[in-house]
């Protein structure tokens, strides 16, 4: 099986160097593009390998850059490439393993995507706690200043590039893309309305491009190896690997590259090693914890882009979080309730007002105040808070994991309320 993701990663200790990284094969693709490749030639090969973007979402990447104005279609101006490397999607940190393991890899790739839409200027947007990332990523950013694969005439070529590592204060609201763009420019990290989209009216009002760290890492290794051997390592029809993680209470708590479309039995009974003794599996948020759970009668679902929301939740960053038979789905819910209802950026409304009142609603139901009629309640909250009535995503993927606990852990908050008071708690 081929990791190119992680094939350089040596768990426990430092990341490749420079020369390490080049004599397994880095940089090399970056020379081939600067050398040979016109911008819009990179775009097809990615577009061609159908990669599909890594943070969540699943939209295609070739597509995305193909929006960005080129040509005589081009504003006068600089454009601009970020990666959001945000991660605060509890359960989710896949991208921290890349940026701490190969950081020379995310580099690499986001000089080839910046070239293919000869953006000017690239930023790498930081989750403010990765102390480990930051130190690492600066060196690996110095270290491709000095060997000439960044700032002037890359490699001898007419492209040119600046790249930063921006350190950012910290909110969850930060992974929605425009609201990350705000927080660069120094403003209330909020999201903007759509249109106009980022790739035509971004940072600083010029085109750009947002890209999650996964998907950018997978950029040098499709240009190395082609768009056909990138497929190849899928079991579905989109191509390449994807970084999967289980936490919660299996016996090898972790992260794997495996091909995408692996089943979530897999991951979870052969690569975790299986739920420890004297626990059984209850269910599994599939994506990070805006996902709607999964129980045991999805086990052999292929975890991809089409095959999960064909079972009613979404595979999102591809981290599970394990909930099993001794944890309390109501106290589970209530734990990322709080956490989402904490994290809003207050924008909108329903978002604003709607968390921290569905917050309220659980926690008085864990704490055995709860009444009958709050599950009707909650109810109506998923569906106001649902897609399409809010500012942006954040409030629809909060209520994910309650409404899908509403069906598949009804009896649990029944008995709360019945019961008055917790009964994981007696036990």
């Amino acid at each position: 099986m081929e990791t190119p993701l992680t094939g350089n990663i040596r768990p426990d200790r430092e990341p490749p160097s420079l020369k390490e990284y080049e004599k397994s094969g880095g940089y090399r693709a970056l020379a081939r593009v600067v050398s040979g490749l016109a911008p819009a030639e990179v775009t097809a090969i990615v577009k061609d390998s159908t990669l599909m973007g890594r943070g969540g979402a699943g939209f295609p990447t070739g597509l995305k850059w193909s929006f960005v104005p080129m040509g005589v279609d081009a504003p006068p101006g600089p454009r601009y490439l970020v990666a959001n490397a945000d991660e605060m999607e509890p359960g989710t940190f896949k991208d921290r393993v890349l940026m701490e393991g190969d950081p020379h890899q995310l580099v690499e790739g986001m000089i080839i995507s910046a070239y293919a839409i000869q953006a000017t200027t690239a930023f790498i947007f930081l989750r403010a706690d990765y102390d480990l990332a930051e130190k690492r990523l600066k060196r690996a950013v110095a270290e491709a200043y000095e060997a000439g694969y960044l700032g002037k005439n890359i490699m001898r070529s007419a492209y040119s590039l600046e790249m930063y590592v921006h350190v950012s204060a910290g909110r969850y609201i930060c992974g929605e893309e425009t609201a990350l763009l705000n927080s660069l420019e120094g403003k209330r990290a909020i999201p903007r309305a759509r249109p106009p989209f980022p790739q035509v009216s971004g940072l600083f009002g010029k085109p750009t491009v947002v890209d999650n760290v996964e998907t950018l890492c997978n950029v040098p290794h499709i240009l190395a190896n082609g768009a056909e051997w990138y497929k190849s390592l899928s079991l579905t029809a989109i191509g390449g690997t994807k970084m999967y993680g289980v936490s919660g209470r299996v016996n090898r708590p972790g992260w794997w590259e495996l091909p995408m479309g692996t089943t979530v039995r897999e991951i979870v009974e052969v690569h975790a090693g299986g739920m420890r003794p004297g626990y059984a599996l209850r269910g599994l948020l599939p994506g990070g914890a805006s996902t709607d759970f999964l129980v045991e009668q999805h086990l052999d679902t292929p975890m991809d882009f089409t095959s999960i929301p064909k079972v009613g939740s979404r595979m999102g960053t591809g981290t599970m979080i394990i909930l099993d038979g001794k944890t309390c789905p109501v106290a589970f819910v209530l734990n990322l309730l709080k956490f989402f209802a904490h994290e809003s950026c207050g924008w909108c409304t329903p978002c604003r007002e709607g968390l921290p009142w569905v917050a309220r609603i659980v926690k008085a139901i864990e704490e055995g105040q709860g009444e009958a009629r709050d599950l009707s309640v909650l109810e109506e909250h998923c569906v106001a808070l649902a897609p399409g009535r809010t500012f942006c995503a954040l409030a629809p993927g909060a209520v994910e994991p309650l409404q899908s606990a509403l069906k598949y852990f009804r009896e649990d908050f029944e008995r709360h309320i019945k019961e008055r008071g917790c009964p994981w708690r007696a036990a």
